[in-house]
């Protein structure tokens, strides 16, 4: 399935899962086994995991976090996911993926409330300011993707100064806004087994 995690090239021909929709491997197109309960449960967790460029512990902490929360579990842990600096970052444009933007992040790139925050799992909150360093702002990766991005819509729960690069959390993130090819009840059936 295609996560759109190469930015730009996903859009493009280059992208592997246009190129080879089979295993590799000399058998790949040979008939696979059908894959059901456990194997399907995995493998939305997979997915989620490789989505948002979590590590297993960290996911698990994330799922413990939102399990303890009163409200639909999973709703919760992809709330918690979605408020990562990391996932805001590349969702106001300021990186074509989320892997550049855990880049830029760590790099010192990103500012929250006008403090530099080099940490991409930080929680962010609502009403919280995030922005391009100004030294930052004619970085070649930055440019290109607030270009690349400039053509994308923004999720309801964000606005954005183009201009400034910079962007303010508006609201809690709800499942309605996330359009994410995944099925969260089945990684809290996998966890709470």
């Amino acid at each position: 399935m295609k996560l759109f995690l190469k930015g730009e090239r996903c859009f493009s021909p280059k992208c592997s899962v246009e190129k080879r929709n089979t295993p590799p491997g000399q058998h790949g197109a040979a008939r696979r086994p059908k894959i059901a309960g456990y194997g399907l449960q995995l493998r939305e967790k997979q997915k989620a995991r490789r989505i948002y460029g979590v590590l297993e512990r960290q996911f698990r902490g994330y799922f413990a976090r939102a399990s303890r929360q009163t409200g639909v579990t999973g709703e919760l842990l992809l709330r918690q996911l979605e408020l990562r600096l990391d996932t805001v970052a590349h969702r106001l444009g300021f990186a074509a993926s989320r892997a550049q933007a855990r880049q830029l992040v760590r790099h010192g790139h990103i500012r929250v409330n006008g403090r530099k925050v080099n940490i991409p799992s930080f929680q962010l909150k609502v009403g919280d300011l995030v922005a391009v360093r100004e030294a930052s702002r004619q970085l070649a990766p930055i440019a290109a993707a607030a270009e690349f991005q400039g053509h994308a819509t923004l999720v309801p729960w964000l606005e954005l100064d183009r201009a400034l690069l910079q962007g303010r959390i508006l609201s809690l993130p709800q499942r309605a806004d996330l359009s994410l090819p995944l099925q969260e009840q089945m990684i809290v059936e996998l966890y709470s087994k």
